[in-house]
C-alpha cells in the first residue's frame, strides 16, 4: 500500500492532516510531550513557513489544519516537524518511568524497515481542503476529538486544542494564524 503523503500538485493547498504514533501507542500522556509538540509547531510557524489554523493534541495522534507560506512545502514542514519531535520525544522518554515505550517502538511493525527508533507513522492521511464546507467539517472534527475521547465535556476546555482560541477569549499554548479567504 502506498504511503499517504502530500502530493506534489497539492503542496500549495490547505490540508487537514492526521499524524499518528506508531501502533497508536499512548506516548503523549504528560504535559512535557504536549509542550514539545507546541514548541515544534511554533518553530515551524516562525522559521519554516507553516500556517497553523487548527490543531488538537491527543494521547497518540494529532490533527492539524495547515497551509504554507509562498516558497515553502507542506510536505517538508511535516517532515521537519516529525524529525524534530522524534528527537525530543526520545530524550524525554530516556527520563520517563515508562521504559516499556522505547521497547514497543523499537519492535513496532509500523516502523520503516531499517529504522531503529520511530515515533510517528509514515502516513499523514492528508485531506486537501477545497471549500468552506470541508474546512468547517474538519474544524468541527478537530474540536470535538477530545470530547468524543472523554477528556472534556466541551471542546474549549481541552487546553491542547485550537478550540480554546477560536471559541473563547482565552489564548491557548500554541499560537495560531488567522484565516484568509481562499
Amino acid at each position: 500500500m502506498p504511503t499517504l503523503r502530500i502530493s506534489h500538485e497539492n503542496e500549495d493547498k490547505m490540508h487537514f492532516v492526521t499524524i499518528t504514533i506508531v501502533e497508536w501507542i499512548n506516548i503523549l500522556t504528560k504535559e512535557r510531550y504536549f509542550e514539545i509538540l507546541g514548541k515544534s509547531l511554533d518553530y515551524c510557524r516562525k522559521h519554516l513557513g507553516l500556517v497553523l489554523l487548527e490543531y488538537v493534541f491527543m494521547t497518540n495522534h494529532i490533527h492539524l489544519i495547515i497551509d504554507s507560506k509562498d516558497g515553502f512545502k507542506i510536505s517538508e514542514l511535516i517532515k521537519s516537524f516529525k524529525s524534530h519531535t522524534t528527537r525530543e520525544f526520545r530524550k524525554a522518554l530516556e527520563t520517563d518511568n515508562r521504559r516499556y515505550i522505547p521497547r514497543l517502538l523499537s519492535t513496532s511493525y509500523d516502523k520503516k524497515k531499517g529504522t531503529i527508533f520511530q515515533i510517528w507513522k509514515r502516513e499523514n492521511k492528508p485531506q486537501v481542503i477545497l471549500s468552506d464546507e470541508y474546512l468547517e467539517k474538519w474544524t468541527h472534527y478537530i474540536w470535538m476529538n477530545p470530547v468524543k475521547a472523554g477528556y472534556v465535556e466541551l471542546p474549549e476546555h481541552w487546553k491542547w486544542s485550537s478550540a480554546n482560541d477560536r471559541l473563547t477569549i482565552n489564548r491557548g499554548p500554541v499560537e495560531l494564524d488567522e484565516y484568509e479567504d481562499f
